[in-house]
Formats: structure tokens, sequence, C-alpha cells
């Protein structure tokens, strides 16, 4: 596309034939053109400072080489790309990978079930196992928590942006505060484990909890290692199943491959997407303890559960990434400076009560003092060259998601200073 076309006209065709509904783009109205690690590139060929990331997709960066050479390589000797569940070489490949390097150093069990690609169709299999496996129906979910947008998930979404457009009831989901929802001194498992007590709380016993370890998109909530313990201790005294959202806060994001490796819990199913495939191909998966595992030939399929490019990029990622230390370490490094200097924001400003929270490089900067002040935040710094998004029940949480994997981003002199600018000391 030529230079000499504006970004207003280059936009106009999404304006005049796409959905209403489109999100991202009128937040970073531009054409993005290519990418390179954490820098995207538009089609004037200015170069922006990637802290989106997919909204938690490209754990590993856009373009990885290694990914696009192991790509083009099965592309040309004519690799299989579509094979529903059938088996391939490319599938085999990426589950000998997972048990090796996944699995077997966690001292995981759990099979491998193959969804549809997106995130909710994972969430959909999970609830749906859930309830076959323990013949219940109840689910419990958390406030602030999003498991994706189809209408199982979505009724264990808590967002009410997002409830509203189902256009149908939104049944079988028991809500609860997470943890530190009622404040830091109140532990909100106390009013799980007392209405399970109760026969007269009106809870049914649920079939299963849905929890994220961290929260993404209700505002960079992290649970303690401690409330995790104690709702897997619940959970499992009842018969009831635990099911771990990692599809954003996985895959390396928090620091360990699995956000919930911290308080040393095993889930009896867990759900995982996004930086799974590490190129940024559909692909998801659900991990189910094998006595949850109680599904008949054919009872979940789709089309698209078997994205063999997919298979190949994410083989080609766990070898890379997952086969020593050395990845965990650069993010433990990278996330105590990424705090540090968020904390160091804070203490500059403290007009604004800043909130600093997160883990890895999955962080927040909670703007409680003035629930517009995230969004005119990411506005300003798209125009200084950062795509940064909002996340929470207000957007008033600024989500900083740096891609784990990146060594160091490509700037061009020309590239404006990134803002939020800490004042000199």
């Amino acid at each position: 596309m030529s230079s000499a076309i504006s970004s207003e006209t280059a936009l106009d065709v999404f304006d005049r034939r796409e959905s209403e509904v489109r999100g991202y783009v009128r937040a970073f109205p531009t054409v993005f053109d290519r990418a390179t690690g954490s820098t995207l590139v538009d089609a004037d060929g200015r170069e922006y400072l990637d802290f989106f990331a997919g909204a938690g997709v490209l754990n590993y960066g856009h373009n990885n080489p290694a990914f696009t050479r192991a790509l083009i390589e099965y592309l040309e000797r004519d690799g299989i790309i579509h094979g529903l569940d059938m088996a391939t070489s490319a599938k085999r490949a990426f589950i000998e990978a997972f048990e090796q390097l996944v699995l077997a150093p966690r001292g995981l069990d759990h099979k491998l079930q193959f969804t549809g690609p997106t995130g909710a169709n994972a969430v959909e299999a999970a609830l749906k196992v859930a309830r076959q496996a323990t013949g219940r129906s109840t689910v419990v979910a958390f406030t602030n928590a999003f498991h994706g947008l189809s209408l199982g998930a979505l009724a264990a979404t808590g967002n009410s942006h997002y409830r509203g457009a189902a256009g149908t009831g939104l049944d079988d989901i028991a809500r609860l505060p997470y943890d530190g929802y009622l404040g830091a001194d109140v532990d909100t498992l106390d009013l799980f484990e007392k209405m399970l007590d109760d026969p007269g709380s009106g809870l049914d016993l649920p079939a299963a909890v849905i929890v994220e370890a961290v929260q993404g998109e209700g505002g960079i909530n992290v649970a303690s290692a401690a409330w995790l313990q104690r709702l897997r201790a619940i959970t499992a005294e009842r018969g009831i199943l635990l099911i771990l959202d990692e599809i954003q806060a996985g895959v390396g994001r928090t620091g360990a491959f699995f956000a919930f490796e911290e308080s040393g819990i095993v889930p009896d199913i867990v759900t995982i997407s996004k930086s799974i495939s590490g190129s940024g191909l559909p692909m998801s998966l659900v991990l189910l303890r094998p006595e949850v595992d109680v599904w008949k030939p054919g009872q979940h399929t789709g089309t698209f559960r078997g994205n063999n490019l997919a298979f190949v990029s994410a083989r080609v990622a766990l070898e890379t990434y997952w086969a020593d230390a050395a990845f965990t370490d650069a993010i433990a490094a990278k996330s105590r400076m990424l705090r540090a200097e968020l904390e160091a924001i804070a203490v500059d400003h403290p007009d604004q009560a800043f909130v600093v929270r997160g883990r890895g490089l999955m962080y927040g900067l909670a703007c409680d003092g003035d629930r517009t002040l995230a969004g005119r935040i990411s506005k300003e710094a798209f125009t200084r060259g950062l795509v940064i998004e909002t996340s929470g029940a207000h957007d008033e949480v600024l989500k900083f998601l740096p891609s784990p994997g990146v060594r160091s981003a490509t700037r061009s002199r020309s590239s404006p200073p990134a803002p939020l600018q800490r004042s000199a000391r």
C-alpha cells in the first residue's frame, strides 16, 4: 500500500464493510502490515512497540524465526495441514514433546484433548466433560472471570458487557468472590466452604469449579498460592472437579509454564490456548486426568481441531524454550525490571492512586483513582508508538503483556518515546 494513503483512508473499507462488533481496530486505528519480535509495522512504515502481544497469543514474539523456518519446511514438503482428529506425524511429534517437556517434569499424567481452535471451545469442552464425569450440572465461577464468549463459556464469564450480548439465559453457574475481591483481609473461600456445608445455602454440590490463577481480562488479579491450595483442598474433599483456565496466563506468561504451578496444586482439568502454538496459529487443548476422560468417541468434535501447522510450531516452541530453565530465568529477570518500573511510576504519581499487580510478564497498573485514565493512557501511548490495552470491569487497568520470548524490541531512531516517562528523581 502506498505511503501516500492516509490512515483514515486506509481504514475506510473496514468502516464500510466490517461488522460493528470490531473492537481492537478502534483502539489501534492503523493498518498493520508486518511484525518481528515485539515490533509492529503499519502500512506507512511506522513502527510500534507491542505490549499487547495478540492479547497474550505471542509469548514468543511475532514471526519467531525458529517457528517460521519449521512452518516453511513443513509446507514445502506437502505436510498435512488439515487432519481433523486423525493421527498425523505433526500431531504425534507435538504430543511426544508435550509429554516429555511439560507433563513429565511436573509429574502430571493428564490426557490431551484437542478441541476446536479457540480458547472458548476448550472451556466448553472442559465444562461438558466435568458435568458428564460427575453427573452434576452446577459450575462455580468467580467474579471478574473471563472464560470466553460462546454460551457455556460466557455463562462462566463475569463481565456484564459480554454477558449482555448473549440474547438468552446463562444458566448453571454459581458466582463467588475471587481472591481479594472483598479486601486483602477476607478469605473469600470462607463463604464457599460455608455454603457447601450449609444445606440451606441454596448452592447445590457443583460438578466443577473453574478459575484463573491470574485473571487477565478481569484486571490482572492474582490468586495467592494459599488461596489456590485451599480451593484445591475444598474441591478434592467433596469430589468437585477443579478446572484451571490457563488460556491467557499459561505457557510462560506468568513465569512458569502454568500459572498454577507456584501453588503446587494439581488440577483435574486444564484449558490451554493462545500461546500454545507459539506462532499465533489457532490451537487449543484440554488436559484431563485419566479418570475424568469419560468422553465417548466423537462427543465433542470440531472441523479444525487438527491444525497441523499449529502442531509444528507448538512442538518447536516447546523444544526451543522449555528444554531448560533459560527461558523462565529470563522471564523472572524481565519481570523484576517491569515491576520495579511500574512501582516507581506509582510512587512518582501518588495523586493517581496507582496499584501495581501481576506476575511474570503479565502486569496491570490499576488506575483506581480515575477509571478513565487507563483508556486515555492507552490512546496517548498509541500516538507515541506503543500498543497497550486495558482490562478490568471498568477498563481501569493498563495491561502490560510484553512478549517474554523476545530478547529486545527493534525501534527505529525516529520512533517517538514510549509514554509513562518517570519524572527525574
